[in-house]
Order: C-alpha cells, then structure tokens, then sequence
C-alpha cells in the first residue's frame, strides 16, 4: 500500500510549491508525486500527469491531494475520478478538505460532493434549455440550414454533366462539394419531383 500524491496548476506560471510540501507532511514520496500543469478546461482523464497516476496506482494505494478540488475542473469531473479511482480499489484523501473515504465523515463529504455535483448537472441542464428557448423565441434556427432548391439544381446539373462526360458518381460530386450518397439523393429527388410532375 503506497501514498500516492497528485498535485494541479492551471498556468505554468503559478506553482505547485504549497500542495507539494502539503503532500510530503503528509507522508508521500517526492518521487511519488504526479502534476499537471494545464488549463482548467481539460477533464481530469485528459491530463497527462493524471493519466501516469492511474497507470501506475495499482489496487490498495492511496491518492493524496491538498484539496479536493485538484482532482477536476468541476464537481462533475472530481466526483468522476473519485468514482474512477475507487473503482480501481484506489483511496483518495483531501488534506485540507479533511476528506477520507475510511472515515465516516469523509465518507459523508464525498455524498454531499455527489448531491452537489448532481445539483450542478441540472443547473447546467436547466441554464441551456432557457437558452434554447430564449434563442427560439428571437427567432433563431436550430439545426442544418434549408438549402436553396436553386442552387441544388444547379449542382445536380454539373455532376449530371460530368457524368454524362464520363466522372466517376465520387468525382461528380467532389466537384460540386458533395459526397456521392448526396448525390444520390439528391437525384433520386429531383427523378420523384418529376415523376410527380408528371401524373398532375
């Protein structure tokens, strides 16, 4: 069973100097610290120094860090790598958060982390359906824009004249910026609008 320390900054130019001394009080190996330097943006599993940690922690080990919140960039990511880690068979431990999975009071830490982090989630949820609404209300159109029929029939016409002179359906439809499923498509359209056409 080894200590093992992670510690997180978010520029290179601040310094990991007090959550490694925290980390060494605490009884880890300098050799047996892991450290990011990296902007908040990146989750957890995405960092290199985290990915080397996990790599090498084996089963029974405990991960140690200042404070809890070096282990993600939101309370979604940490909770996500306390869950991975333990997962694994891997302890975590907070130091200033005074978070211990072994104790009781850890243990209730880490359920209000979870309750949090489940709060967080549909606040997110929420903020971004208002603002789908908000968007849709003003007018604004979500999804692929409609295409205009003048400007596919045109193209259809290029590619048919390329393949009249003998392209390939791909090259055709290179040629007008398609691929050659939208191609088809697109003809098979345009041969039922005619069809249609025609019976009226």
């Amino acid at each position: 069973m080894r200590l093992l320390g992670y510690t997180r900054v978010s520029t290179a130019g601040q310094h990991a100097q007090l959550q490694l001394d925290a980390l060494i009080t605490a009884g880890v190996q300098r050799r047996d610290v892991f450290a990011d330097v990296t902007s908040g943006s990146k989750s957890a599993v995405d960092r290199p120094g985290m990915k080397k940690l996990l790599d090498y922690a084996e089963e029974g080990d405990t991960v140690v860090v200042w404070r809890i919140d070096r282990l993600g960039r939101s309370l979604m990511d940490v909770l996500n790598t306390v869950n991975l880690l333990r997962d694994q068979g891997i302890k975590v431990r907070s130091i200033s958060d005074s978070i211990d999975p072994e104790t009781s009071a850890g243990r209730m830490m880490l359920g209000m982390l979870a309750t949090l982090a489940e709060y967080e989630r549909e606040l997110i949820t929420e903020r971004v359906n208002a603002g789908i609404a908000a968007a849709k209300q003003n007018g604004t159109r979500f999804g692929r824009p409609l295409a205009d029929p003048a400007v596919i029939a045109e193209k259809l016409k290029i590619a048919n004249d390329a393949r009249a002179k003998g392209r390939t359906a791909e090259d055709a439809a290179q040629l007008v910026g398609w691929s050659r499923a939208t191609l088809y498509r697109h003809r098979q359209a345009a041969r039922t609008r005619d069809e249609l056409s025609q019976q009226v």
